[in-house]
């Protein structure tokens, strides 16, 4: 069944690409890692005047990522949300599903690869917009 909140068209997506003005990216790397697309992903929203807000999972010691304050948890991140941008491994993903849930954006975003049909029915359920696998 079709839900209005799982983005799956192009004209669905166009649209919330036009929308996005804050960003947080659950999974991103650091400078370090620039040659990977959970670092040049963001990089690039970020130089095209996107907000972005950064949540590694990984680099304890890290404090900033393109010159952000980085996040530990997406509910932390002060003020509503746009887009979690996820670039987390489909295993890994229900792990994150509570701090999503209790963040509230408007959409998630699973990158290219990227799909868990469970996880994406909970965020939809929550009238969280959803893309996967883009």
């Amino acid at each position: 069944m079709a839900s209005p909140h799982r983005l799956e068209t192009e004209e669905a997506v166009r649209d919330l690409v036009k929308r996005i003005r804050r960003v947080a990216v659950l999974g991103i790397k650091t400078e370090a890692q620039s040659d990977q697309p959970a670092f040049y992903v963001p990089e690039y929203l970020h130089s095209v005047g996107i907000e972005v807000i950064p949540v590694p999972v990984y680099y304890p010691d890290v404090t900033t990522i393109l010159g952000q304050r980085v996040y530990r948890k997406v509910a932390d991140v002060p003020g509503a949300l746009d887009l979690v941008d996820v670039f987390r491994r489909p295993v890994d993903l229900m792990a994150h599903l509570d701090d999503l849930l209790a963040a509230k954006p408007k959409a998630v975003w699973l990158q290219l690869g990227i799909r868990h049909d469970e996880f994406a029915k909970r965020l939809v359920e929550a009238g969280i917009d959803v893309v996967q696998d883009r």
